[in-house]
């Protein structure tokens, strides 16, 4: 039956409405059509195709008057529904894509029903109604009610939470013999970056508890004045975790700025500038202080610098404070610092860049050569880690992968070894036995290794144990065989006491990029429960040497996707968009780009990384309740592509060491010295979303002496980002990719910030049910820490953002308690 129009205005304009709609459909049917060739040409579904000539066909039929167009457009729907519900099951997030439009479409027909009804008299309405009103109806129930009622957030029940034993899961601490503050903490104090030395991030304060955390308050408010100059040409990132020790708490800023508050008002005692080189700022990935340390000597004659403050500078230097006072120690090193760029052959500032802080054990300050810059070079200076006397800066010892000797002196003239694995990130310490741990990270070209000697390829990515003492390596575990991904290995090493057969044993737990998590006897490192070798993708188009196999820990849940014992595979179905375009183009790049699952090797042709190079878990590492034996980890669910160009390639797009010069692509990473240049990028769609559904971060709760996953949900909102960055608005757990880690207390709860938006979260960790939450004036991208001080709990932040995270920056250190009786 034809559509037919009276002769008033009203509905002449209704029926061009009606056309122009056809019309839209129709070219939007086009570009459906158009994309949908393409992906179907590289092996992609045929369905986006048959639905564009689908669309175009409804739209041509309607703008003709023809009652068929809507029945197309109708089992055109219907068709859609089911297909989707096949490839992506009742997944909220990844139904948007595939079921929003035509929810919209359909809506909008609806609106011209009261016209088309008394223009078509004849016309089946109940197909209309189910075209125009049901069928949209039901695709929007379909998205949303996965998305308001998520499956993904799996919370421990109850039962199981009381269940659990009470007694201690680890000791929580060690004895120092040589009285060493940074070695233990209790609930008023926080000695060393993770707590103490042994890194569990755990605080032993119980007076916060999940039946009274919902009435925490902002107890203080410190600005520290450090905010980004409006004509520097660096990034900022505030990711400092304070220290606190004898009621001050010590806290470095993004240009390493030392700032004492006193920990019950937050009011400022004293601040030392050690007026960081701002080349050297620019010149990394982002200028950043994640933490200072503390070592207090033995008596002396004076107590000028007995208690002092070891802060590492982006610019290559390590500088000694008076705890008390702030004033420089002019007797350590060379007037207060020592020169990490002594030995190293570096000449160019931020080369060498310390933005961890160093760990203090025997006496002895241990500390990498820091934020080496990845990709530029590959005669990078030297990843040797050096020990250095607390008290004068004396230069103890020098672990280099070219020297077999910790102890002997360079001779005039000799530098370091250069390019070999640096030590950039958070170390961990047992001072019962005298070993510390480094987490190694790689040569400095990341994606190329053909041309990396064996040393290198066994250090690369290594948990490695040195006598603090001495430096002389104990032992060391590889985590990646010929590291091409960027694993390197940047969380912090927890050491606890692990449940074992023959009762609890010291342990080393190590997380990793690549997604997997290690248990190591924290003495010898072998492996507590099991490793295998696994066989890996082997295909590459370049001259590169592959690794048959990767070492696994099944034992252990892993983060390659949402965290389980199995590892997320993904497929041309995942991939994802706001729209069904931008969807299409990301499902394109999928079948173009090289993936066999994890660890598929970076190529000529590109290549999915997946974990990316991101995570998995990066340096925020994971926290440990020694109370319930529960390890809280936040990951990442977001995919890297990974690209190799020729020498030739690169020099001709212009791409530079950001030490030579201004580099016309700067995202590129040129490898200077090494065949091939590459380019890492997260996986992201033409709308700057990425290219899978969320979540894209977790927050995942497991028993460690069952080895399983108690609980898990998405960790973030869309609260403060969205499509081509505008924010929702909305506080809809999709989980999003996040930077830095929590703290778990006695009390029961995990505190943690790290996501996108500008949130600071308490969760029951025994449950993982959200009690919690507070608006922050920009992101938290620093570990949290906890302490009581005159009979009051408080937890602290430094809440500041990331600029490369895209977080609103700011200057805050921010303190919540309950409040006060």
């Amino acid at each position: 039956m034809s559509l037919k129009s009276n002769d008033s205005r009203r509905d002449r304009a209704s029926t061009w409405a009606l056309r122009l709609y056809a019309l839209l459909i129709a070219v939007f049917g086009l570009a459906l059509l158009v994309l949908g060739i393409r992906l179907a040409r590289v092996g992609g579904s045929w369905y986006y195709a048959a639905m564009g000539l689908a669309t175009i066909a409804s739209g041509g039929l309607i703008w003709r008057g023809h009652r068929a167009g809507i029945a197309v457009f109708g089992l055109a729907t219907l068709a859609t529904i089911a297909w989707s519900l096949w490839e992506v099951g009742l997944d909220g997030w990844a139904l948007i894509p595939r079921l929003a439009w035509l929810a919209v479409l359909g809506f909008v027909l609806l609106a011209f029903w009261p016209v088309t009804l008394r223009q078509l008299p004849g016309l089946d309405r109940r197909l209309y109604g189910a075209v125009a009103g049901v069928l949209p109806l039901v695709a929007a129930l379909l998205i949303a009610l996965p998305i308001f009622f998520p499956r993904a957030v799996e919370l421990a029940s109850p039962q199981l939470a009381a269940a659990r034993a009470p007694e201690a899961f680890s000791r929580g601490t060690v004895a120092s013999p040589d009285g060493n503050v940074a070695a233990s903490h209790d609930a008023s104090s926080w000695t060393s970056y993770g707590g103490s030395n042994l890194s569990n991030k755990f605080s032993p304060s119980s007076q916060i508890t999940p039946q009274n955390v919902k009435t925490l308050e902002e107890a203080w408010h410190f600005r520290t004045g450090d905010l980004k100059p409006d004509d520097a040409d660096y990034a900022y990132a505030f990711q400092s975790t304070p220290l606190m020790i004898d009621g001050t708490l010590y806290v470095c800023t993004p240009s390493q700025i030392v700032i004492a508050l006193d920990a019950a008002t937050g009011t400022e005692k004293w601040r030392f500038d050690p007026q960081a080189d701002r080349k050297a700022m620019a010149n990394i990935a982002a200028s950043t202080c994640r933490g200072v340390a503390y070592h207090e000597a033995p008596a002396a004659g004076t107590e000028a610098c007995r208690a002092r403050i070891l802060v590492p500078v982006v610019d290559g230097r390590l500088g000694a404070i008076d705890a008390k006072t702030g004033a420089l120690c002019i007797q350590f090193g060379q007037g207060g610092f020592v020169d990490l760029n002594e030995g190293t052959g570096n000449t160019l500032p931020g080369f060498v860049a310390p933005t961890s802080p160093p760990l203090v054990m025997r006496g002895v300050v241990i500390i990498g050569t820091g934020q080496i810059a990845d990709g530029e070079e590959r005669a990078a200076p030297s990843g040797v880690v050096r020990g250095y006397d607390a008290v004068t800066g004396v230069q103890r010892w020098a672990w280099d992968l070219g020297r077999h000797d910790a102890n002997a002196a360079l001779a005039p003239g000799e530098i370091y070894t250069r390019g070999t694995p640096n030590v950039w990130s958070l170390l961990a310490g047992d001072d019962e036995l005298g070993l510390v741990y480094l987490p190694t990270g790689n040569p400095a070209s990341d994606f190329y290794g053909a041309d990396r000697t064996e040393l290198e390829d066994e250090y690369t990515a290594s948990l490695v144990a040195l006598d603090a003492a001495t430096g002389r390596k104990r032992w060391h575990f590889r985590t990646v065989n010929h590291d091409l991904w960027d694993f390197d290995l940047s969380p912090q090493p927890n050491l606890v006491d692990f449940p074992s057969a023959q009762g609890p044993r010291p342990a080393v737990v190590q997380a990793t990029k690549n997604g997997q998590v290690y248990v190591l006897d924290r003495a010898t490192g072998e492996p507590i429960l099991p490793v295998v070798e696994a066989p890996v993708p082997q295909y590459v188009d370049t001259d590169e040497r592959i690794a048959p196999t990767q070492p696994l820990s099944p034992g252990m849940p892993n983060t390659v996707g949402r965290p389980d014992k199995q590892m997320e595979v993904l497929r041309e179905s995942h991939a994802w968009g706001i729209t069904p375009l931008d969807q299409l183009l990301c499902r394109t790049e999928f079948r173009q780009l090289r993936y066999e699952g994890a660890y598929t090797p970076p190529t000529l042709q590109g290549s999915l990384a997946f974990a990316g190079n991101h995570g998995g878990i990066n340096w925020g590492g994971i926290s440990i309740d020694v109370q319930r034996g529960i390890m809280v980890m936040n990951s990442n669910r977001l995919p890297y592509t990974e690209q190799l160009f020729t020498r030739e390639e690169i020099d001709a797009m212009g791409v530079r060491s950001v030490f030579r010069g201004v580099s016309e692509r700067p995202a590129y990473m040129p490898q200077v010295g090494s065949t091939y240049g590459a380019l890492k990028k997260p996986w992201m769609s033409v709308l700057n979303t990425p290219c899978i559904a969320p979540p894209w971060g977790y927050i995942s709760g497991t028993d460690l002496r069952t080895q399983e996953i108690i609980w898990r949900r998405p960790l973030g909102t869309g609260y403060d980002s969205g499509p081509l960055g505008v924010p929702s608005r909305l506080k809809l757990e999709m989980g999003t990719p996040n930077n830095s880690g929590s703290v778990t207390t006695a009390g029961g709860l995990t505190f943690i910030g790290a996501s996108l938006d500008r949130f600071l979260r308490a969760f029951d960790t025994e449950t993982g049910e959200l009690l919690w939450d507070v608006r922050l004036p920009a992101g938290a991208q620093a570990n949290p820490m906890s302490y009581e001080i005159d009979g009051r709990q408080y937890v602290v932040a430094a809440v500041g953002g990331h600029e490369r995270m895209e977080t609103r920056l700011g200057d805050s250190v921010i303190a919540w308690a309950l409040p006060k009786r």
